[in-house]
């Protein structure tokens, strides 16, 4: 609590209730001036030209079907190879014409990522919803 020195030199000394505000102004300042200079460094601004899907999270299944894109962008449904225009076809006698089958797709690191993506949307449109890439787990950097 403050005090505050009146004209009578020599007796009681009344007490002052203003309160100092100064050092409240001061941090908060400082603090809008750090997050004026955080904030354009929190954003990103990369431009990326993405194909369009429109895949939606999924459970998991017990008997997926494994999809693969290889570097020469044949098609092969588990351990055989399918012709594009007969994929379809045979996806459907694969999975029994089941639509809840949950379909792995692999593809090659050398695929251009809109194949990936043709071929991903090629599944959806037969009707499959339950689509996920299947990658190799890489040993931490060290």
């Amino acid at each position: 609590m403050a005090t505050k020195l009146g004209e009578s030199g020599g007796g009681d000394l009344e007490e002052n209730s203003e309160i100092n505000v100064t050092p409240f102004i001061d941090v908060m300042l400082v603090l809008l001036i750090i997050f004026m200079v955080a904030a354009p460094l929190a954003t990103v601004d990369m431009k990326v030209d993405l194909p369009q899907s429109a895949a939606q999270p999924v459970k998991r299944d017990d008997k997926p079907v494994f999809v693969t894109l290889k570097a020469d962008l044949t098609l092969a449904l588990g351990n055989e190879e399918s012709a594009r225009d007969q994929f379809v076809a045979n996806l459907q006698r694969v999975t029994e014409g089941n639509k809840e089958t949950r379909i792995l797709l692999r593809a090659d690191k050398a695929i251009d990522y809109g194949e990936l993506m043709s071929v991903m949307n090629m599944i959806q449109r037969a009707g499959f919803s339950k689509i996920s890439l299947v990658g190799l787990e890489a040993a931490p950097a060290g």
